[in-house]
């Protein structure tokens, strides 16, 4: 397809409107990330739908960065995007002094589908939010200060989430962070218990994202679970990233079957139409922060009406679609494809890991994604790097992808990577990094994140990534049924078909 004059936001050619939107990006935006963007040819986003974004020439592209998680139901899905429209005829935004039905219907329906006892939200308006709020709600209910986390995690970049994050690079400028922050090794419990006595929590995902894909060993999360429960700790799960269908399951905690005391959303929550966050915690932890103090954690634009509109008609979708079933299925294709290209390229490609439509491949130098993701968007196929874990490409196309859809995708990844084998020969193993350590879980190369070398120029903060396109420079835990005193019957959880 051709783009006409109206998908060029007014430009009259696609010419035109690439040389604005570098300019404005240049000039007032990002100066060094317009450049990097420039120089691996990035092209200007006009249009999207589906699983397909096209750009200013006309070219689509199948979306298998998928937003870093967000397009879980493909762009602008017509469920999502007309629940959005009808209550924009009604309200947009919260008065903020009387009841808002949609938020109240939010809340239920998330306290029907979490796992266990998860009851109370609290609506923000991104994902590090939510973690922000999920710390302060930690705090506040043990009247403990220090925060477990793990190496290498990713879990935002405002100050809380930040000093819980694993990345020296993205941490050492804003030093000093959050007192009373410790890493742990992710996947590891032996010590863990130790680490959490007189601890506020910890906070992990259950399949790190930005750390490049990493799959815990089974049972890690139920050794996290005892250990929290010995310990007091809280046991908050960073479902951001992994949440709502993206590893296969409705939840990535399901996959140990634990109820963790409180869970971050985010991402998918949107339907991929209007940003909205969210944490939902077990009643005595809510209530033990804030039952007597209500307003102490607040937000303005937090569950206004058009995100709770988009977010209830986007689980609608994903519970009534069974989009879950539908990423494990497509997956599982996405991953032995991945597999038939490291078999082809070894000197290439290190590991392939993953869970669901998150899918990471681990190069055996950095040196080669330089090539093969640009290569790929030639090709017509997005992807994007793990921003903690830069040998990394993450394949994370929406969860409504077809067999076709990912055996495209697949194709031009072969393709791409090559043509990157045929331009850069063996590179052999990133020295900075090592040899790839193994993945427990499945016996394959793991990167060892916590001697990364990160590929930023610390000094002036100029990121070595374009980060829009991933480009280098050149339920129910302990088998009791979830009641809810709110709603005063059994919670099943539909998506899970079992009590």
């Amino acid at each position: 397809m051709r783009a006409s004059v109206a998908d060029l936001y007014g430009c009259a050619t696609p010419a035109d409107l690439a040389a604005e939107t570098f300019e404005n990006y240049r000039t007032y935006l990002n100066p060094p990330l317009a450049r990097v963007m420039k120089l691996s040819g990035s092209p200007v986003e006009v249009y999207a739908e589906g699983c397909t974004i096209v750009d200013q020439t006309g070219k689509a592209y199948l979306d298998f960065a998928g937003g870093y998680g967000v397009f879980t139901l493909g762009h602008r899905h017509p469920r999502v995007v007309a629940a959005v429209r009808d209550q924009l005829e009604r309200m947009a935004l919260s008065g903020r002094t009387m009841f808002n039905p949609l938020m109240g219907r939010l809340a239920k329906r998330l306290a029907e589908i979490t796992p266990g006892d998860l009851t109370i939200s609290f609506f923000a308006n991104s994902g590090t939010e939510a973690v922000e709020g999920a710390l302060k709600l930690a705090r506040a209910a043990t009247k403990r200060t220090r925060i477990v986390t793990t190496e290498g995690a990713y879990h935002g970049k405002t100050i809380g989430a930040l000093s819980a994050s694993g990345r020296e690079a993205f941490r050492a400028p804003f030093a000093p962070l959050l007192d009373g922050i410790v890493h742990v090794p992710f996947g590891e419990t032996a010590q863990l218990a130790q680490v959490l006595d007189g601890a506020a929590a910890f906070i992990v995902e259950p399949i790190q994202g930005e750390g490049g894909v990493h799959v815990p060993p089974p049972g890690y999360l139920r050794a996290v679970r005892e250990a929290c429960d010995r310990t007091g700790a809280l046991f908050i799960a960073d479902e951001v990233q992994t949440g709502l269908g993206r590893c296969g399951a409705l939840f990535a905690c399901d996959r140990d079957g634990v109820v963790p005391d409180v869970m971050t959303l985010a991402k998918g929550l949107s339907g991929g139409v209007m940003p909205i966050g969210a944490y939902i915690a077990r009643p005595a932890v809510w209530n033990a922060a804030y039952g007597k103090a209500p307003l102490l954690h607040t937000s303005t634009f937090g569950g206004n009406e058009l995100a709770c509109a988009a977010a209830l008609a986007a689980l609608g979708v994903l519970v009534e679609d069974d989009l879950a079933r539908n990423a494990a299925e497509r997956g599982n294709e996405l991953l032995a494809a991945a597999r038939l290209v490291q078999a082809q390229y070894p000197a290439v490609i290190a590991a392939v890991r993953g869970a669901g439509l998150l899918v990471g491949v681990e190069l055996t130098h950095e040196g080669y994604g330089g090539a093969i993701i640009p290569e790929l968007l030639k090709r017509g196929v997005t992807a994007a790097w793990t921003l903690n874990a830069q040998r990394v490409i993450r394949l994370e196309p929406p969860l409504i992808a077809t067999s076709a859809q990912i055996a495209r995708a697949m194709e031009a990844f072969a393709a791409a990577v090559g043509a990157a084998f045929e331009m850069l020969g063996t590179l052999g193993t990133d020295e900075a990094h090592g040899t790839p350590r193994t993945d427990e879980a499945h016996g394959t190369p793991r990167t060892n994140e916590a001697h990364e070398t990160p590929r930023t120029n610390e000094a002036h903060e100029t990121p070595r990534t374009n980060e829009a396109h991933g480009m280098p420079r050149t339920k129910k835990a302990h088998g009791t049924p979830k009641t809810g005193e709110a709603h005063g019957t059994p919670k099943t959880g539909e998506a899970h078909g079992t009590p």
